[in-house]
């Protein structure tokens, strides 16, 4: 009796309360992470296997199957950051973005410079759309991306819709791949861009947009593509897709992603004139296009699919 009294005043105590609630926070983040991708399939069957052999050598009292466990827990610690770096390395990248993210709560201070390159890209992407050419466009926020850049083919060239509707024109020599934009400036075309792991969105986007969900779930970055097979545009943020945009669309949500109307944006809250669609409109939808050609592909480089 005086045991179990001395376990609630432990367990019941402030200490305790944090303790518990600040590792399961810390479980549920990175579960969070892993939602999605192959390591939910690993872990599940990693803790079936263990569960299983740990009852039958407890249930039968296998010495030697006990000995074993007995050493390979210390193992698993090492084993742990191996298996599961792609998830651990998605953790600590969304735990980098944090600071962004604050900073985006205050005004930014926006040049004419970036609100011309976004009013090009738009331009490029309406008239792409309407004539059925494929394109991935990826904007560079606070995150950099020279590492993609230096994949692909640098160009270094003032941002213009003109050069964009150029580089993707079917056939030309860079429409392969992805072209970074820097400010005004197009940094590089022919980019080669990670495809995401999310197992939704593999099964039922093509090669371009699951690059384009790729560079966004790794960066702070934002993606436009512009889908050749139906001609709709969509944009990425955060690991989710916005589709079915028309151009007059993807200004406004390429301006309040850039964080370019947000004094107008907070004046107009109450007349709700535009609102970001909610988490689970933004996610991949089930009805989609994919490419016939090359767009469901499972390569590492963007080429010419949806």
């Amino acid at each position: 009796m005086p045991e179990i009294r001395w376990l609630l005043s432990e367990l019941w105590s402030l200490r305790s309360l944090l303790d518990v609630a600040v590792v399961t926070l810390l479980i549920f983040w990175l579960l969070g992470v892993a939602q999605g991708t192959r390591a939910t399939s690993l872990i599940r069957g990693a803790i079936i296997f263990l569960a299983l052999i740990y009852i039958l050598a407890t249930v039968f009292n296998l010495e030697t199957l006990n000995w074993i466990l007995a050493r390979t827990w210390p193992a698993l610690l090492v084993a742990i950051p191996v298996i599961f770096q792609p998830e651990l390395r998605r953790a600590l990248e969304q735990l980098g973005h944090t600071g962004a993210r604050l900073r985006e709560s205050f005004p930014a201070n926006v040049d004419a410079d970036t609100e011309q390159a976004i009013d090009e890209i738009v331009r490029a992407a309406g008239q792409l759309a309407r004539q059925r050419y494929g394109a991935l466009m990826i904007i560079e926020r606070e995150t950099g991306l020279q590492d993609y850049a230096e994949s692909g083919v640098p160009v270094d060239a003032k941002l213009t819709r003109q050069l964009l509707i150029n580089i993707f024109y079917p056939n030309s020599p860079l429409h392969d791949g992805a072209v970074l934009t820097r400010g005004d400036r197009i940094v590089a075309a022919s980019v080669v861009l990670p495809l995401t792991d999310n197992i939704s969105a593999s099964s039922q986007l093509g090669t371009r947009h699951r690059a384009a969900i790729g560079v966004t779930e790794d960066s702070d970055a934002l993606a436009v593509v512009v889908s050749e097979e139906t001609g709709q545009i969509a944009v990425a943020h955060s690991g989710r897709l916005i589709r079915g945009l028309d151009q007059d669309r993807l200004r406004r949500v390429l301006r309040t992603l850039m964080r370019l109307d947000r004094d107008e944006t907070e004046r107009s809250t109450a007349s709700s004139r535009f609102h970001l669609p909610s988490a689970d409109r933004m996610r991949p939808r089930r009805q989609t296009t994919t490419s016939s050609r090359s767009g469901d592909s499972a390569q590492t480089t963007v080429k010419s699919g949806d």
